[in-house]
């Protein structure tokens, strides 16, 4: 059986988030607490009942590994990142985001510190109400430190080491909530120099010591980010290969909307590939033919022991409806490809 499962972000409930606002700031590296339309004393009451959502349109859909659809964060980066001690959480600095556009960022004045617990709640929450495997989300220590402004180690390097040591105590602290712990590392992609220089390296300190699976996602970013800049996603990555000798056990791609040339699946030998079928940029759902020839695609180059069928990347900006069509295509097509159909 070819297992199914998300990549992190599912579309959050209209009545949780106002969407326009997102716009100025599609994924906000900095607190942005004014796109939650529940005043604060209600928000995580509020928040509970929109995962309870999220985990049952994935239920209904036939996913096998599920997230909370990181209903309780602005962004898959900016909940964590702003909780590290050694952050100026009054004034943000500024870097260049992946598009080529200023964007604010944390500002680094002090050593980076993990200050106490910050998914750890998300996942026993997660774990509370399913009781299929669940897999929880943090973002990687090279993309933290890319979308900083550093004004205490002013070495990458050395930040993206300090980021590391603090994202591995996060991991250790959830592994034994979860199944599956994920890394979220786009920036590989943006800078893959500086990635094949240190960021394999940090990737490795995060995940030190942990036995459960690890997936390392790399992305070209949100489909919905594309369509608002006028861009389109690359054919092909820049890092990918290399991740080979990293100790994260599952490597998590986009192949669908960026037409990814599959026959790079055989340079990663001992990994599991969590590949992206579902191509979050067209507007209508997949059919289940659809996604069972695109893992049959895959199949040429990985055995399915060692293939997981997942959406390209995150789904917060689609409709509902449309991402639930989406997954339930998703298993569909998995279990055609499962059955030998």
């Amino acid at each position: 059986m070819i297992t199914t499962t998300v990549v992190g972000s599912y579309p959050q409930p209209d009545w949780l988030v106002d969407r326009e606002r997102f716009k100025k700031n599609v994924v906000p590296r900095i607190r942005m607490p004014e796109v939650w339309r529940v005043a604060a004393p209600h928000l995580e009451e509020a928040q509970d009942d929109a995962v309870r959502v999220a985990v049952a349109d994935m239920e209904r859909a036939g996913i096998d590994v599920i997230s909370d659809g990181e209903q309780r964060r602005e962004s898959y980066f900016n909940r964590f990142a702003n909780a590290l001690g050694g952050v100026d959480p009054d004034r943000p600095g500024s870097a260049i985001a992946r598009l080529g556009r200023p964007t604010p960022v944390p500002r680094i004045v002090g050593p980076i510190e993990r200050l106490g617990p910050v998914s750890v709640p998300e996942a026993a929450f997660l774990r509370s109400v399913t009781d299929r495997r669940i897999k929880i989300t943090v973002p990687g220590p090279f993309t933290l430190s890319s979308l900083a402004q550093d004004e205490h180690y002013r070495d990458p390097e050395t930040l993206a080491m300090a980021y590391a040591t603090a994202v591995n105590a996060e991991l250790r602290e959830l592994e034994p909530l979860v199944d599956w712990l994920q890394l979220d590392e786009p920036y590989l992609q943006a800078h893959p120099d500086r990635g094949r220089a240190y960021g394999i390296a940090a990737i490795d300190r995060a995940l030190a010591g942990l036995r459960k699976p690890t997936c390392i996602h790399l992305c070209f970013g949100y489909a919905y980010s594309h369509a608002l800049a006028g861009s389109t996603k690359s054919g092909g990555y820049q890092l990918l290969i290399e991740l080979e000798r990293s100790a994260a056990t599952q490597v998590s791609i986009e192949a669908a909307q960026p037409g990814l040339d599959l026959s790079v699946l055989a340079g990663l030998p001992s990994k599991t590939i969590v590949l992206g079928v579902l191509d979050l940029g067209d507007p209508a759902p997949e059919t289940a033919d659809t996604v069972a020839r695109r893992l049959a695609a895959a199949l040429k180059h990985v055995p399915a022991t060692r293939l997981v069928a997942a959406p390209d990347c995150g789904m917060k900006y689609l409709p509902r409806g449309l991402a639930r069509a989406k997954l339930t295509a998703l298993a569909a097509g998995a279990a055609l490809v499962s059955r030998g159909a």
